[in-house]
């Protein structure tokens, strides 16, 4: 039996969209705004992928001192004890802790109209385990947060 064309190509087009939903996730897309608010609660990555992205853009008009916001990554249980160590870590360090082991990986602090990412290796996560995102700005950290699941 010969297929005709247009089912040849409805096949094809349909393996390809099932192949690029089988493909991981290596990307945390997020976008926050002047009100102390990411547009994602939830971000879902995969623990396959070698190296994980984290992109951010501020939506927001206000300048990095006044709003500024970043995204740090960490295990849940940690983002109270990074938020204090940020806010004495200061402006100056993007109110990130230098060298601190708990933060698996932080974007730089960024104000409205910008745009940054971070790369992280993917090893540093495993599948089930209790992640958050946060941003470390003070005072920011109680809101503008969100959970992250790694998959297998």
């Amino acid at each position: 039996m010969k297929l005709p064309r247009t089912a040849l190509l409805s096949l094809a087009l349909f393996a390809a969209a099932g192949a690029a939903q089988a493909a991981p996730n290596c990307t945390i897309k997020l976008k926050g705004d002047d009100r102390m608010q990411y547009d994602l609660k939830t971000a879902t990555v995969s623990a396959s992928c070698k190296t994980i992205t984290i992109q951010l853009a501020h939506a927001g008009k206000l300048a990095a001192n006044v709003m500024g916001h970043n995204v740090v990554v960490s295990a849940t249980p940690d983002v109270a004890a990074i938020s204090a160590a940020a806010i004495k870590a200061g402006a100056a360090a993007g109110y990130v802790p230098k060298g601190d082991a708990r933060i698996i990986a932080a974007t730089p602090m960024i104000g409205g109209g910008a745009s940054t990412k971070a790369t992280f290796a993917g090893s540093k996560l495993k599948a089930g385990g209790a992640y958050t995102f946060f941003c470390s700005f003070p005072g920011h950290s109680g809101i503008m947060k969100g959970t992250l699941v790694v998959t297998k």
